[in-house]
Parts: C-alpha cells; sequence; structure tokens
C-alpha cells in the first residue's frame, strides 16, 4: 500500500491496547512513523518479558519512510527503537531529554555508531516530506512530554502522545491553555489522542499537590525509616522527593539502577538541578532511623528490582518492623498479583504499607475527563481519533468526543487503515499487525510454534518416548502430577506404547510416521486415564528402525 494524495493513518501497535505504541502516517507516497515502543510480557507469553509490535508493513516499505519521531522517553514509546532502528534505517528525532535516553539504549546495543539521531531544540519546526512537524510541550510524568503538531496538505493533526493538565507540573513548562487555543483557531483536522484514563470522571492532578501530600506523609512517621517508590522516568517526582527530603530534614538515598540513569540524563538535560546530593547505601544505613528518606525501584512487583530485594531482606537497604514504604505510583493493569506478593512480603515483617488509596501521594500522567474536554475545547477537531487504550477506552473517548461537539470520531484497532482526508473520514482497509517477542536473544512472532508448544507444555507437561529397533519402549513424563503413582504410570504407558506397536501389520512395522503416531496416542492416552492431561507427547526413534 504506498498513500497517494491523501492523508492515512495506521497503527501497528498501541490501539486496543495500553503499551507497545507505534504509529503511521501516510501522505503523497511517504509514510512517518510516530514513537517505537515496546511493552512487556505477561503469562501468555511464558518466559517472556519484552514485547514488541509486527512491523513487516512498514519494513516492506522503508524506502517511503522518512523518519521515526519520539514524543517522550517511556518503554512503550521508545523501548523497541535499540531493536528495530538498525533495521528500519531512518534517522530519529526527539527532544534532549528523549533523545539522551535513546543514546543510552543504543549504546548499550553496541549500533549507536550506525543510528542517525537527530536532536530537535524543543519547538524547533522541522519538515520530512509532506509532513512539517512541531513539538508542543505538555504535562506528563516524564520529563519532555510532548505532543506533535504536524502539517500535512490535507490539514494539521495534534497528536497528544502521553499527556495531563498539571498547574504545578515542578519540571518542564507544558502549552498554556491559551497556546493551545491559538493552535485551535489556526484549524486542526484531527485530534490524536491519548485514552488511558477517560472513565476518570476527575482532572488527573497536580505534581505540587503530590508533593505537598508526600511532605505531610513523611513527617507523620517521625523516627521510621521511609522508603518511597515510583517510576524511575518521572522526573518530576524524582525532583519532588527531593524537596520531600530536605522538608522533612532527611538525607536522600537512591536504590536502583534505572533512578541512577535517569537522574544523570535528567542532570545532563539541565533537570533535577535543585536535587540533594544522594547518599550512598552505607551512609544511609548508619544514619538515625528518622533521617533518611530512600527512593527505590520496583513499585509494579519487578522480581530483580531494589524494592523486591529490600522485602526478601538481601539488600543492602534494611528495613525493620514500624518502618514504612510509600507506593507514589499507580498499579499497572496486570502487575496486581506481583504487587500484591511484595506487599505481603512487606506486610509480613510488620512494615507499614501506604499506597495512593490511603494518601494523595501519586497523580496520574494521562488526562481524566475533565482534561479530555478542556483540550477538546481549545483545539476543536473536525475528527477525533482514540488512540493508546484498550477497545473499551477508546469507545468511551469517541462517544465523548462526540457529545462536545466533535463532528466525527474514528475508533481503530491495530492494522486498521484509517483515511482521515480527503473526504468522510474513516477505516479503508486491514493490514498486518501482529506481535513479536524478544526469547532469549531471537526475536520472534508471539503466535509462532516455539511460544505455542511452551503454553501447551507449562499446561499440560510432556512425555517422553524413546523405541529401540527390537520394539522396546522407554517413557519418561514430565511436569505430570503423578508424584505417588510416577512408577507405576511409566510401567502401564511403556506397556501400552509397546502393545500399539505390536498390533501394527506389515509394512506399518517399518513406517516410521506410522511408528511414532502410534506410540504417541498410546502414551497420550495412559498419561490421560492416569491424570487427566493430555500431555505434548515426543517419540525418538532409535537405529534400527527402516
Amino acid at each position: 500500500m504506498t498513500p497517494g494524495k491523501e492523508l492515512l493513518f495506521v497503527a501497528l501497535g498501541g490501539s486496543g491496547e495500553i503499551g507497545m505504541n507505534v504509529n503511521l502516517y501516510g501522505c503523497e507516497g511517504k509514510w512517518l512513523m510516530v514513537d517505537l515502543g515496546m511493552t512487556f510480557g505477561a503469562n501468555e507469553y511464558p518466559g517472556i518479558e519484552l514485547v514488541f509490535a509486527d512491523l513487516d508493513f512498514i519494513e516492506e516499505r522503508r524506502k517511503d519512510l522518512l523518519g521515526v519521531v519520539l514524543t517522550h522517553a517511556h518503554e512503550d514509546h521508545i523501548g523497541a527503537v535499540p531493536y528495530f532502528a538498525q533495521e528500519l534505517g531512518v534517522p530519529l528525532y526527539a527532544t534532549p531529554f528523549t533523545a539522551r535516553m535513546i543514546a543510552g539504549k543504543l549504546e548499550e546495543a553496541g549500533i549507536a555508531g550506525d543510528i542517525d539521531l537527530k536532536v530537535i531544540d524543543h519547538l524547533d519546526r522541522f519538515d520530512l516530506g509532506p509532513f512539517g512537524l512541531r513539538y508542543v510541550p505538555l504535562a506528563h510524568s516524564i520529563a519532555e512530554g510532548n505532543a506533535l503538531l504536524i502539517d500535512t496538505p490535507h490539514g494539521r493533526i495534534f497528536h497528544t502522545g502521553d499527556w495531563k493538565l498539571d498547574d504545578e507540573p515542578l519540571v518542564g513548562q507544558p502549552a498554556s491553555a491559551a497556546e493551545l487555543t491559538a493552535i485551535g483557531d489556526e484549524g486542526v483536522l484531527a485530534l490524536v489522542c491519548d485514552s488511558t484514563n477517560v472513565f476518570n470522571p476527575k482532572a488527573s492532578g497536580s505534581e505540587g499537590a503530590v508533593r505537598d501530600a508526600l511532605v505531610a506523609e513523611v513527617a507523620r512517621h517521625h523516627g521510621k525509616r521511609v522508603l518511597v517508590t515510583t517510576f524511575a522516568s518521572n522526573v518530576a517526582r524524582l525532583q519532588t522527593l527531593g524537596e520531600v527530603a530536605q522538608k522533612t530534614s532527611r538525607k536522600l538515598c537512591v536504590a536502583g539502577r534505572s533512578l541512577d540513569r535517569i537522574i544523570a540524563t535528567g542532570k545532563a538535560s539541565g533537570y533535577l538541578k535543585s536535587l540533594p546530593e544522594v547518599i550512598d547505601f552505607d551512609t544511609a544505613m548508619n544514619l538515625p532511623r528518622g533521617e533518611v528518606l530512600i527512593v527505590a525501584t520496583g513499585g509494579q512487583g519487578e522480581p530483580r528490582a531494589a524494592l523486591a530485594r529490600v522485602a526478601e531482606g538481601n539488600h543492602p537497604i534494611a528495613l525493620e518492623a514500624g518502618d514504612v514504604v510509600l507506593f507514589s505510583s499507580r498499579q499497572i493493569p496486570g502487575n496486581e498479583i506481583a504487587i500484591g506478593r511484595i506487599q505481603n512480603r512487606l506486610a509480613a515483617r510488620d512494615i507499614t504499607i501506604v499506597t495512593d488509596r490511603q494518601s494523595p501521594i501519586h497523580v496520574s500522567g494521562h488526562p481524566g475527563r475533565p482534561e479530555l474536554e478542556a483540550l477538546y475545547g481549545w483545539l476543536r477537531p473536525q475528527i477525533l481519533l482514540p488512540v493508546h487504550g484498550e477497545v473499551r477506552h477508546m469507545k468511551e473517548q469517541a462517544r465523548l468526543g462526540k457529545t462536545r461537539g466533535i463532528p466525527h470520531a474514528v475508533v481503530q484497532q491495530n492494522g486498521d487503515v484509517v483515511r482521515l482526508a480527503p473526504g468522510k473520514p474513516g477505516k479503508i482497509t486491514e493490514v498486518r499487525a501482529g506481535r513479536l517477542v524478544l526469547d532469549g536473544d531471537i526475536i520472534v512472532p508471539a503466535d509462532g510454534e516455539a511460544m505455542v508448544m511452551r503454553r501447551r507444555l507449562a499446561a499440560n507437561g510432556l512425555l517422553v518416548v524413546v523405541i529401540d529397533g527390537k520394539g522396546r519402549a522407554l517413557v519418561e513424563g514430565v511436569g505430570l502430577p503423578l508424584d505417588e503413582d510416577y512408577d507405576e504410570f511409566v510401567d502401564e504407558a511403556r506397556e501400552d506404547v509397546v502393545a500399539a506397536l505390536s498390533k501394527l501389520k506389515g509394512g506399518q512395522r517399518h513406517d516410521r510416521d506410522v511408528i511414532t503416531e502410534a506410540a504417541r496416542l498410546a502414551a497420550r492416552r495412559a498419561a490421560q486415564r492416569w491424570s487427566g492431561k493430555k500431555p505434548q507427547v515426543r517419540v525418538i526413534l532409535l537405529e534400527g528402525h527402516a
């Protein structure tokens, strides 16, 4: 598919899900990519940590791809860059903080010298073929959250990225209502908008309010060691916690490599200038308990993060009964069990846990309904295209936009090709939009044989049947619920396999495929009879079979 004299939109990731954002705009034979993110593996992908959008559609058209423009430095917007940038072979564009984060990833991957990373000085306009682009700063839970204002021959697009409204953001200066209104006055064809918090009836709240709540909460635990866990990427929250430490007369200690990296990147980009000096673990542990504030990674239950190790008691940072852990972050859907596991370990040690349900110590980085409605009023787009959400979020935002007077709302999912102009906006066709996973060191299809087999093995276990040239059989089971009856089961399964082979007639006795299938079925039936499970069966024929 090559876009003609039209304006197309295609999401390869991030529509119908939260995370893994990859968006394409097509115009006059060329494509522009906005964001190249990833998500993290869940139970449906055993042994997998990273999940990517399948870029096959745009890889086949890379000669027409002009560049990848990154809105901000969260993993669901830049995390796939080191895995695909070299193959795409086009320049990357980002503002300074985001560019530093990307550069670090490229260095780790050993490909920094192969990638053209262009740093855009915040509000500078730049042109890529038929697209004219300008970053518009918006508040978010990371430094340099940006929308993109994209000029095309068919009208202007306001692509929000992740955003919220914040009267006291602490880090950065987002565009004002007057500036956004001026953009609307010039005309906006389409608003491509974050849907994450559309069901929230209230505005997300200010980082300044979080600071005040954290000061009050930490001060309340006088004489106790306090640990705060938050998203490492939230530079504004790190600035907040630095102020909290100073206002409560505590020294600041940081636990987590990602926090160290963000602090270094933030300072190099001109942020965190007033962050107090960070003390090391030994110094922190030798201070009176009420004189240290610890910031740690791991609030989403990550098993190798600092908080998990603290909870297990195998980290240089030690907490005791009566100490306090503040969860200054929201619980990402899907992480409930992992977070609960950490919190239960802490609770078992009589460590006090405080979350945003008990105290206003966190605000979201995404817009609630009042913020969405305000943006609609300022920009007055002709078309609303919800993204960054599950289907229920995007459908609800479409309804909200229509009630607020937006003439057209188009709900799409990954792979849908939407024509925004000319004519009535809507879906015109579909393209491939699958998922890839990083399995060990190899990127493979998420629906490939390896992942399908791994799910089956996890659910039902494995039987291995070895048959020698004389028709004798050996059976071994893995993962079957037969601990007490295993030996009896193996004996019976072996007898069943031998009996099945003895029933083969004539040429069947020398047909490897027939022998293999007869042995497989006999072993599987025995396993089902004994355990109720239908395991995967692998039959190995030793030398001696024709």
